[in-house]
């Protein structure tokens, strides 16, 4: 079956309610108003349907309306990202990449991949989130980004395994919890700081790290919560190769807890639109997986 409403006339539906009625969506659209009302009253007639209503003074959607609209978005949105997708064929290159990665993925190990991508296309700007938790999905879900490392793939997007990352408990070697000289508790860390980093999402995943203690602070910057670590203000749990040089030099040193010293957690590496990927964004991906293998 052949489809009978227009992409331009979605879209003069959808201009209507984004915009409060039928003269702001044509100046919106830059078409008369009466194109716009005949695009919506169509609708109406092929579809026979009502899509607005009359309360007052003001017109409504009704509950089929809603629906409309609703996959009238989406139709939009999906036919921008596939004139997007061949733009970007057709041109080759894209001018800008926009990344999101994980805090607790290496900032040496991005930098390196990134560098050799600049040795290919020194002229690509680059755009980079660095992200915690439920920021990371909402750069994707907001269209933000074109790749992401993420600890966790949103609802709607496909992602591939990346890398295993290794958290260790650790605090400075004078803080109070090394002095014990004997395996940790729980209760023993429910006596001091916990060193937290703010999920960077306006709506934060839920995550269990709030609960180790009531006594915490929550800072903005992985590096501020590994400055306050090392000057014995707190403790948390690091990302491995994050702390590695503060572990080597004995600044921050593992706290010998009886159980939970040690977690893991997977990165994943997601694509906003995988069939609209530009050369850069793939480019990219292939460096960080090749980064990540082992050996």
């Amino acid at each position: 079956m052949q489809p009978r409403i227009s992409l331009e006339q979605w879209r003069a539906l959808v201009a209507v309610v984004d915009h409060g009625g039928y003269a702001q969506a044509a100046e919106r659209l830059s078409k008369s108003q009466s194109t716009i009302s005949y695009a919506v009253h169509r609708i109406e007639d092929l579809l026979d349907v009502s899509v607005l209503e009359v309360r007052g003074r003001k017109a409504q959607l009704t509950p089929a309306g809603r629906m409309l609209v609703r996959r009238a978005r989406a139709l939009i949105e999906e036919a921008e990202r596939l004139e997007r997708a061949a733009a970007l064929a057709a041109a080759g290159w894209e001018t800008e990449l926009r990344i999101a990665a994980e805090i607790i993925y290496p900032t040496w190990l991005l930098l390196d991949c990134l560098g050799r991508l600049a040795e290919q296309q020194p002229e690509l700007r680059i755009q980079l989130h660095e992200s915690v938790l439920g920021g990371t999905a909402e750069l994707l879900t907001s269209g933000r980004v074109d790749l992401a490392i993420a600890s966790s793939i949103p609802a709607g997007f496909i992602g591939d395994p990346l890398m295993q990352v290794r958290f260790v408990a650790a605090a400075a070697p004078h803080h109070p919890l090394h002095q014990l000289n004997r395996p940790l508790s729980a209760e023993d860390l429910r006596r001091h700081r916990h060193l937290i980093v703010r999920d960077s999402g306006t709506q934060p995943a839920s995550s269990a790290a709030p609960q180790v203690t009531e006594q915490r602070w929550t800072v903005t910057a992985k590096a501020t919560s590994i400055a306050a670590a090392c000057r014995g203000l707190g403790f948390a749990w690091y990302a491995e190769d994050i702390i590695r040089g503060e572990l080597d030099s004995g600044a921050l040193k593992p706290l010998p807890l009886a159980s939970g010293g040690e977690r893991w957690a997977t990165l994943y590496l997601v694509f906003a639109d995988p069939d609209g990927a530009g050369p850069a964004a793939r480019a990219l991906a292939e460096l960080l997986r090749r980064a990540a293998a082992p050996g």
